[in-house]
């Protein structure tokens, strides 16, 4: 290994830290099925936001941020900076639902709305989704970019981390995850900003002394996040028809991010906690891919054409021994916080939602030990196909690729379940079931199975976010369609898991708590707009 011994401290270190912290933030609690999967439902709305953030924030977004600022520029940072919009969504929407309901997981919503059936294979869907995005490309980015900078072969980067990680999610469940998710957002943000300041203060020393100089030395159109014409399919009208419907279903349908939204202590906190994960995605473009584009200008000699050597350029030019150390345990704090919350959801999905509704009468100690050996199982699977990665060009564009093939049918099924009263049970599984097969398709063709081209998106010129938009469409006219050919569902089924009209979301109800979630809600919007207005 090429690991100097003060590195090797910090990190080791760290990593003896984060398995402390987490199995002792549960050692006083019996650890029962409520503990487990939802924290006992005690997590305030700073924890729930922070945890939310750092369970999104990966190394996945480290190294493929940063590889897309440097190749593409600020467009990438789109799906950042859009993800405000459906937090919004989840903080107003969709959370007043999920908290008075009481639900341990998503597909119990569903089940709730529509059927048993519907909610059997959303979580069937919610478990590929950990399994090919959170927890196995996640591995991929992790284990890359411990090769790159100590030497360390990726199957034993793999396993060290697929250890440690499991120890405190396995033994501790959803409390252990949240409070290391707590940690690990402060040291991600501490690395990230010592790699922005560090590569702004370099500027100089390579000629780079004004805005106007550092704008000349940059791609053309790499500091907008709007483009009419972008090479890699990021055109406007594609973000925002194309990414609001991965965010709804990641945001507010996906059981490894909601999940800390469940375990919030109160309706008041399950709504403040995403929208203060909303104002906190507005750094990742500055701490993630500003510093890409910051790269290009001064290190476009020594990367090349390998983008994903991006951040380990950046951090072995501008920061010395024991800074290094700290930022490696940065990004091992983000592939930990985005895989313990992927395997802490998927065993909650195997235990409450196929084995409990399976078998009623499954014992809360029971459920607990099944959440668990499904949660070995997983990150096994997820190991075998984290060896994968190395297909896809990018890792950040590759979780988007798979999301965009997944997505579709799932928000289809909850826009439609909270905003229209008349959408029926065999819509919604029907919706699921198609959505579902046309996605398996789709990411056979894109992957590439056959060949070496991608027929969908080079062949046919259609880009994975206008995909996801067009399958959405289809989608909602197979819901539309089935809905209006079958009996509508009984009042009393539905009553309390819809919105009787779009006017309440903004102006609250009668059981609303408190108008200060929607005050948030509009200053994150008003936030963003501006943001907008300034880096079009």
């Amino acid at each position: 290994m090429r690991i100097p011994i003060l590195d090797l401290a910090i990190i080791v270190g760290y990593i003896i830290a984060i398995l402390s912290i987490g199995i002792l933030s549960t050692r006083k609690q019996r650890v029962t099925g409520q503990v487990f999967f939802l924290a006992g439902r005690s997590l305030p709305w700073g924890i729930v936001g922070a945890a939310l953030f750092a369970s999104n924030i990966s190394t996945i977004h480290l190294v493929g941020l940063t590889a897309s600022g440097y190749n593409d520029g600020l467009v990438w940072g789109n799906f950042e900076w859009m993800a405000a919009f459906t937090l919004i969504l989840l903080s107003l929407v969709f959370a007043p639902f999920y908290f008075r309901s009481r639900l341990s997981t998503l597909p119990e919503f569903l089940e709730r709305r529509y059927s048993p059936a519907c909610r059997s294979f959303l979580a069937f869907m919610a478990i590929v989704a950990a399994l090919f995005i959170h927890i196995g490309m996640s591995i991929y980015a992790g284990a890359a970019v411990f090769q790159q900078f100590f030497g360390i072969s990726v199957v034993a980067s793999i396993l060290i981390v697929s250890i440690v990680v499991s120890i405190y999610t396995v033994l501790g469940g959803l409390k252990a995850v949240v409070v290391t998710e707590t940690f690990n957002t402060g040291f991600l943000l501490l690395g990230a900003c010592i790699i922005t300041v560090s590569a702004l203060r370099a500027l100089p020393q390579h000629g780079i002394h004004t805005l106007a100089q550092f704008v000349a030395a940059t791609k053309p159109d790499q500091l907008h996040m709007l483009q009419w014409h972008s090479p890699v399919g990021l055109n406007w009208y594609a973000v925002f028809l194309g990414y609001p419907i991965l965010g709804v279903w990641y945001w507010c349908t996906d059981q490894t991010i909601v999940q800390r939204v469940l375990g919030a202590r109160s309706e008041r906190d399950a709504q403040l906690g995403p929208l203060l994960a909303g104002f906190l995605k507005i750094l990742p473009v500055f701490f993630l891919v500003l510093p890409g584009v910051i790269a290009y200008v001064l290190f476009r000699d020594q990367i090349g054409t390998s983008s994903n050597q991006t951040l380990p350029v950046l951090i072995n030019q501008l920061l010395p021994t024991g800074l290094k150390g700290l930022i490696s345990a940065a990004v091992l704090a983000a592939l930990l916080s985005a895989v313990s919350a992927a395997l802490n959801s998927s065993g909650t999905l195997v235990a409450v939602d196929i084995v409990k509704r399976l078998r009623p009468q499954t014992s809360d100690r029971t459920q607990v030990s099944v959440g668990r050996i499904s949660s070995v199982v997983v990150m096994l699977l997820a190991i075998l196909w984290s060896t994968q990665g190395g297909r896809y060009s990018s890792i950040f564009e590759a979780i988007n690729v798979i999301a965009a093939d997944l997505a579709p049918p799932i928000t289809a099924v909850f826009l439609f379940g909270v905003f229209w009263r008349r959408g029926t049970k065999q819509a919604a599984l029907a919706t699921l079931i198609f959505g579902f097969f046309i996605g398996a398709l789709a990411f056979v063709l894109d992957l590439p199975t056959f060949g070496t081209e991608k027929i969908i998106s080079h062949r046919l010129g259609i880009p994975f976010l206008m995909q996801a938009w067009w399958v959405f469409c289809m989608c909602s006219a197979l819901y539309i369609v089935v809905s209006l050919m079958t009996p509508p569902p009984p009042e009393e089924q539905i009553e309390g898991l819809t919105w009787k009209n779009p006017i309440a979301v903004i102006f609250g109800d009668s059981a609303s708590t408190s108008s200060t979630p929607r005050l948030a809600a509009a200053t994150l919007l008003a936030t963003m707009a501006v943001l907008y207005y300034i880096f079009r």
